[in-house]
């Protein structure tokens, strides 16, 4: 029992993320545009926008590690934002933020195009879209999320985050800590190996179950002039037991990292 609750739960989520999403997002962004009467908020870049060097550790065997230049975004514009990877829109206010809707830029597809993963299917990029918050606390801010896959996987993504922050005159540091939990659909299409797959190719059947992925980090802000600034981020993730038992997982971490240099917006 206590392996499948997390699982079923998951896929109930999911489903309703996958029934809700498109029609909340006509219903929120009108009752938005209502609410932005009595609560204006500013139209304007509010934040850093620049270019960066992007790092991901591959998992995968026989895949290189992936890296890439990158525009990098961390600002507000209105009641639309963009956090690194994340962009959405600002809805209700919630707490010490808002419920909003969001969508998660991912490069965790790849192509069986090397000897080590002959005999298996590409696997395409997930398009995870769903709901999240960002609450700022006095004791830091948390980002709550839940996203459902609306491309080849259909799975589940929900993750908790703390940040906190500590500054000194020319330096701040974000240290972050939480886990991200991924159903079982979502690990059978990337991790999994199709009994199709199984036939003609080097490695047994793998239908895994969902995931759970502790994770640490640290961004570090160096403030170069007043409107330019340096951000370095470095992260490193656990992979649950679901995932490092895939016949084509040969690591049981991931790390992901970039440098940007980029110009504030005030």
């Amino acid at each position: 029992m206590a392996n499948t609750c997390p699982t079923t739960f998951a896929r109930r989520i999911g489903k309703l993320l996958r029934r809700i999403v498109p029609g909340l997002l006509i219903i929120t962004l009108s009752g938005a545009i209502a609410q932005a009467q009595s609560e204006e908020l500013p139209q304007r870049i509010d934040g850093d926008i620049g270019l960066g060097s992007y790092y991901t550790r591959s998992i995968i065997r026989g895949k290189t590690d992936q890296v890439a230049v990158l525009p990098y975004g961390y600002f507000d514009y209105g009641r639309m934002f963009m956090r690194i990877d994340t962009l959405g829109i600002k809805t209700i206010k919630v707490g010490y933020g808002y419920l909003e809707i969001a969508g998660r830029i991912r490069q965790d597809g790849f192509n069986a195009d090397v000897t080590s993963l002959q005999g298996l299917a590409n696997r395409q990029t997930s398009i995870p879209l769903g709901l999240g918050t960002m609450q700022v606390t006095p004791l830091g801010a948390f980002f709550i999320n839940a996203f459902h896959d609306f491309n080849k996987s259909n799975g589940n993504l929900f993750e908790v985050i703390y940040v906190g922050k500590l500054e000194t005159p020319q330096l701040t540091f974000y240290p972050l800590a939480g886990g991200e939990y991924q159903s079982g659909e979502f690990l059978r299409y990337y991790y999994g190996i199709s009994a199709q797959e199984a036939a003609i190719s080097q490695y047994p059947a793998y239908q895994p179950s969902g995931a759970l992925n502790p994770l640490i980090g640290l961004m570090i802000d160096a403030k170069l002039t007043e409107e330019y600034h340096l951000n370095l981020y470095l992260r490193r993730k656990w992979l649950g037991n679901a995932i490092q038992s895939s016949p084509i997982v040969e690591q049981g971490i991931m790390d992901t990292g970039f440098v940007a240099l980029s110009y504030r917006f005030k």
